[in-house]
């Protein structure tokens, strides 16, 4: 999908939320905010900005947004390119400061130090040049997700290894369906040619000991036989444990499979959790967590670093009214009633020790090392070409997944690819 850049198609996008309660004329202002667009993002980010608006007297607008993070990002670079100031908070993907940070206000004069309470990597990856230029929201990484009472019927356990996954997702697909369930998957997971194939396919590399797509350094890494084999095994899912369809299947595609009781795995974020047990899954209560599986008994346990934040654009008309409203979003109350709702996974580390978090959401405790090591995409090294880098290779990927490539061929054209984005030895 693209997008051409119209101040009145924006400003059609939006959505009023509030009327000002007590602030009139001169002295109430009008912020729009971009919200997400994936599970209950958009419904908790209408009822805590309308909480805002109320105890504040200014109105809220919510932008509405692509689901396809690829297509967010491309419709956020034409807004910046026009200097348009209809968004005045900008949610951002961990992977995009280096991008966009030209684009977004220090955000240190408003925050008091609250930064301080977040997980440090997480403002770390926020700051360029000194700056603050965004606020922690909301961390994420892989997990996976089962059905606690098909692995019991048939005797099996959550599995350690993609060998297992596989073996197991089999055995009980195959079993389900000749017991009238025709529609039974094995395993469906992200795999549509787009950002979220690039989280998935740098947890299979780096759980077969492949590395990653560059490492730290910046040093073009993915052509290696470790990382064939990673992709080679995930290719082998499609058509037999993992439905052909599954080749165009975002995040929301694979929940509405798994949650409507038709699929053994799912590999997912946590905001699937709450919503799996929602009173309108047909599958609440029956849900297991654990960590994704290794890559074979040698290999390692990898869930990619997701998660999001809020900043706020430099080409805003009120910057200061816009910064308070991130505060607040991202403050440690927010973080709480969004942890319990959503399983969302708060930035702050005193909401892992939370009663009422881990009660809502017990996996928060048991899987946390799964989310304070998860492993990260190369957007560092890469800086302002991450994005050309993740298209380049979830389209390999793609490729071999869909039988065009095999994947020592593919990775050995990737390789080629990035050379020519890289354009020397430094990116």
């Amino acid at each position: 999908m693209t997008f051409s850049f119209r101040p009145t198609a924006v400003k059609a996008a939006l959505l009023a939320l509030s009327t000002p309660l007590f602030m009139a004329g001169a002295n109430a202002a009008t912020i729009t905010i971009s919200c997400g667009s994936v599970g209950q993002d958009f419904e908790f980010c209408k009822k805590h900005t309308e909480e805002w608006a109320k105890k504040t007297g200014h109105t809220v607008k919510l932008f509405t947004l692509p689901q396809s993070t690829t297509d967010l990002l491309g419709l956020y670079r034409q807004m910046f390119a026009a200097k348009s100031g209809d968004v005045d908070i900008i949610n951002v993907d961990v992977v995009w400061p280096g991008m966009i940070k030209d684009h977004l206000i220090d955000l240190k004069p408003y925050s008091n130090g609250a930064e301080k309470k977040h997980f440090p990597s997480i403002v770390a990856n926020n700051t360029a040049d000194g700056k603050l230029i965004a606020m922690p929201w909301f961390t994420d990484a892989g997990l996976l997700y089962y059905r606690k009472d098909l692995l019991e019927k048939h005797g099996e356990k959550a599995p350690t290894t993609w060998e297992d996954l596989a073996a197991t997702a089999k055995k009980i697909q195959d079993a389900e369906r000749k017991a009238g369930n025709a529609d039974m998957q094995g395993f469906v997971f992200q795999a549509k040619a787009y950002e979220g194939l690039t989280c998935d396919a740098v947890e299979w590399l780096w759980s077969y000991n492949g590395g990653n797509i560059v490492d730290d350094s910046g040093k073009i890494t993915v052509n290696n036989p470790n990382a064939a084999k990673a992709l080679t095994t995930a290719a082998s899912w499609i058509g037999t444990i993992a439905p052909t369809g599954v080749l165009n299947y975002g995040e929301e595609d694979a929940r509405g499979v798994f949650q409507n009781g038709n699929a053994v795995f799912m590999r997912n974020w946590p905001y699937a959790w709450s919503l799996g047990n929602g009173k309108d899954s047909k599958i609440a209560g029956k849900i297991g967590v654990a960590a994704l599986p290794k890559g074979g008994a040698d290999g390692k346990n990898a869930a990619t670093l997701g998660g999001w934040q809020l900043a706020v654009s430099k080409y805003s008309k009120e910057q200061k009214l816009a910064a308070e409203l991130v505060m607040y979003m991202t403050s440690p109350e927010i973080q709480k009633k969004r942890a319990i709702e959503g399983s969302y996974n708060p930035t702050i580390p005193e909401l892992y020790k939370d009663k009422e978090v881990l009660a809502a959401t017990p996996f928060f405790g048991t899987l946390y090392d799964v989310f304070t090591n998860a492993v990260p995409r190369p957007s560092t090294p890469t800086g302002l070409k991450y994005n050309e880098v993740s298209a380049a290779f979830w389209n390999a990927t793609h490729d071999v997944l869909s039988g065009k490539e095999k994947a020592d061929a593919s990775l050995k054209k990737l390789e080629g690819k990035l050379n020519q984005i890289r354009r020397g030895k430094q990116w």
